[in-house]
C-alpha cells in the first residue's frame, strides 16, 4: 500500500499510488471504472462514525447501496474526523470516514487494541476552500493573509489582519471588522487548515467554532463580513470561494485538476478507514460497501456531490488494497 502521509502535494500522492502523470476530466475517469456487480443475498449492518466533510457523501453512498441491498442497514454519524479512530479502535464502527490521515498516536492506539494497523482507503479528492459572503468583492487571498486573519501566532510572519480594509477593500468595507468562522478541534478540516495555512500555529479565540461544514457556509451566507474554511462540496450560491495564492505565487481557483497536480495549495484526499488485517478477508458487508464506493456508480456520486472522483488507476489500487 502506498504511504500517503505527505498529502499536501496530491500529485506526489497519486504518482506514488499509480504512476499517474496527467489529470483527466472526472466524467472520463469515472467512465473507466468498473461497474459495481451486486452479490446475491447480502444482509447485515454497517456503522460509520467520523468526518463531517464526508457526511453527505456517506449518506448518498448508503442510500444507493441500500437500493441494491434492502436488507442492509447503514448508520452514519458525522461529528468530526477525530471521532473515527476511537470508534474503529473499540469496534463501535466498521467504517471511519476522515478528511485527514490518522495520526501516529491514533494508529498506535488501534494497533495496541486490535493487533494490526487500520487501512486507509482514499475515496475522493477535495479542495479546502476559503469562503466569503457572495457580496464580498475581494479578488483573492494569499496563505500569508489567511494566516494573519485566523491565527494569533502568525507563523508566516505577517502583521495581524482584523478588517477588510487591510486587504485593500474600500468604501463601506474599509473599516468593517472581519468575522471568522471555523471548526472545532475534532474536525479533520480544522487540523488540515491549522497545518497547511497556519503552519501548526494557534487559531484566534475569536474564530466562531461551528459544529459542521454546512454551519460555516450558512454563517458566512448570513454575515456580510464573514470568512471561513470548509471542503468544496459545501459551496452554495450564497457564498463565494476565494482564489488562493501560495506564498509568492499567483491566485489559483480551487479545481480538482489543480488539487491533483499541486497547483491549488489546499488540495487533499478524503479517506475511509477500515479495520482490515492483511491476509484476512473483510466482512462481506464492509467489503461490498467499499467496492461500491470505488466503482463507477460510487465515484459518480462523488462527482455529483461536488467533490473530485479519484483517478481511475488510484481507485483500482484502492480496490486491490482491500483484497490483500
Amino acid at each position: 500500500m502506498c504511504n500517503l502521509s505527505a498529502v499536501k502535494n496530491l500529485a506526489l500522492a497519486l504518482l506514488c499510488a499509480v504512476g499517474l502523470t496527467t489529470a483527466r476530466a472526472a466524467d472520463e475517469r469515472v467512465a473507466e471504472l468498473p461497474n459495481y456487480a451486486p452479490t446475491a443475498g447480502l444482509a447485515g449492518s454497517l456503522s460509520s462514525i467520523g468526518s463531517d466533510t464526508l457526511n453527505n457523501l456517506m449518506a448518498f453512498w448508503a442510500e444507493a447501496f441500500r437500493a441494491q441491498y434492502p436488507s442492509v442497514k447503514v448508520e452514519i454519524e458525522g461529528k468530526g474526523s477525530a471521532t473515527a479512530p476511537p470508534a474503529l479502535t473499540e469496534g463501535v464502527a466498521q467504517i471511519g470516514p476522515m478528511s485527514r490521515l490518522m495520526t501516529p498516536a491514533e494508529i498506535d492506539a488501534f494497533e495496541k487494541k486490535n493487533g494490526f494497523k487500520p487501512l486507509a482507503v482514499a475515496v475522493a479528492v477535495d479542495c479546502v476552500a476559503i469562503y466569503v459572503n457572495k457580496d464580498n468583492p475581494l479578488a483573492g487571498l494569499s496563505l500569508a493573509q489567511a494566516d494573519a486573519i485566523f491565527s494569533n501566532t502568525r507563523k508566516r510572519e505577517t502583521a495581524e489582519i482584523t478588517n477588510w480594509g487591510q486587504l485593500g477593500l474600500t468604501g463601506d468595507w474599509a473599516n468593517r471588522p472581519i468575522s471568522m468562522y471555523g471548526r472545532n478541534s475534532a474536525s479533520g478540516t480544522y487540523s488540515f487548515f491549522k497545518e497547511h495555512v497556519l503552519k501548526k500555529g494557534d487559531f484566534k479565540n475569536t474564530v466562531k467554532e461551528q459544529p459542521g461544514s454546512a454551519a460555516i457556509v450558512n454563517g458566512i451566507a448570513n454575515d456580510k463580513a464573514g470568512i471561513g474554511y470548509s471542503g468544496i462540496g459545501y459551496k452554495t450560491s450564497d457564498v463565494r470561494v476565494l482564489p488562493i495564492a501560495d506564498d509568492g505565487g499567483k491566485f489559483v481557483e480551487p479545481t480538482f485538476a489543480g488539487a491533483i497536480d499541486g497547483e491549488y495549495p489546499l488540495g487533499r484526499l478524503l479517506y475511509v478507514y477500515i479495520p482490515k488485517k492483511a491476509g484476512v478477508p473483510l466482512p462481506e458487508v464492509t467489503r461490498e460497501f467499499i467496492k461500491f464506493i470505488l466503482s463507477r456508480e460510487g465515484q459518480a456520486i462523488v462527482d455529483k456531490d461536488g467533490y473530485g472522483a479519484l483517478p481511475n488507476e488510484m481507485a483500482l489500487q484502492q480496490l486491490a488494497d482491500i483484497e490483500e
